[in-house]
């Protein structure tokens, strides 16, 4: 695994959990908007970490650590990613994943070997925008696998967005609703386009939502499945 940095203790990246937070290198999207470059382009890559210090890390946190997230980049991409999570859960840690969801396979392998005890997924946009989302051509059949899959896990999972106005238009959030269906946790997070992105060239001459925007934005629809964060990225 190429293991990009390390968050040693967080209260907002697992729900309800003190956690740590380990970073993957490497993305199969090239989303403008991210704002983790330095885990997406590969020439911006810095030393990996070694997996042996991240369990060395969390030995020395039991019982002050209840879980690790792991975030990237994308972590799915890794074929080793069973294998480190299997080392971290036993040493007695609960694990969350964030995912794009282009990976159902993989997705499929943490579920039903248990591998993974919440689950975030990433919904950039409506599936008729996620190209012009992600900057690359995607798999929508694989976002829908994913999507199935998380919901039928049994595992405590949510869905999110981080919406800016090019990217995200008001018919984009009603296709979203319907893609993910009633009654699931739904974090819809306002973008930022202030700070660090993959690619300012593409917003150079794009207005962002203002707060009257945002307001009617997250209220378009009346049965939202909106439940969680509306912050500031």
């Amino acid at each position: 695994m190429r293991l990009g940095g390390l968050l040693k203790f967080s209260l907002i990246d697992y729900p309800g959990k003190v956690a740590a937070v380990v970073f993957t290198q490497g993305c199969n999207y090239r989303c403008p908007f991210c704002h983790n470059p330095e885990l997406v382009l590969p020439d911006l890559f810095s030393e990996p970490l070694l997996v042996e210090e991240i369990l060395s890390f969390l030995e020395k946190r039991r019982g002050q650590l209840q879980g690790l997230a792991i975030t990237g980049g994308e972590p799915t991409l890794h074929h080793d990613l069973p294998d480190f999570i299997r080392a971290v859960k036993a040493k007695g840690f609960l694990v969350k994943l964030d995912t794009n969801g282009s990976n159902p396979k993989m997705l499929r392998l943490l579920i039903e070997e248990k591998l993974v005890d919440h689950i975030a997924m990433d919904i950039k946009s409506s599936l008729a925008s996620y190209d012009h989302a992600t900057g690359v051509k995607t798999d929508i059949e694989a976002l829908k696998a994913s999507i199935e899959l998380i919901k039928t896990s049994g595992i405590e999972h949510e869905f999110r967005t981080t919406a800016l106005k090019s990217i995200v238009s008001d018919a984009d959030m009603v296709a979203i609703s319907s893609l993910i269906g009633p009654g699931e946790v739904y974090n819809l997070r306002r973008g930022n386009l202030n700070g660090k992105i993959l690619d300012y060239a593409a917003f150079a001459d794009k207005a962002d939502y203002t707060d009257e925007e945002w307001t009617r934005m997250k209220k378009i629809y009346p049965d939202a499945p909106i439940t969680g964060m509306d912050i500031d990225m």
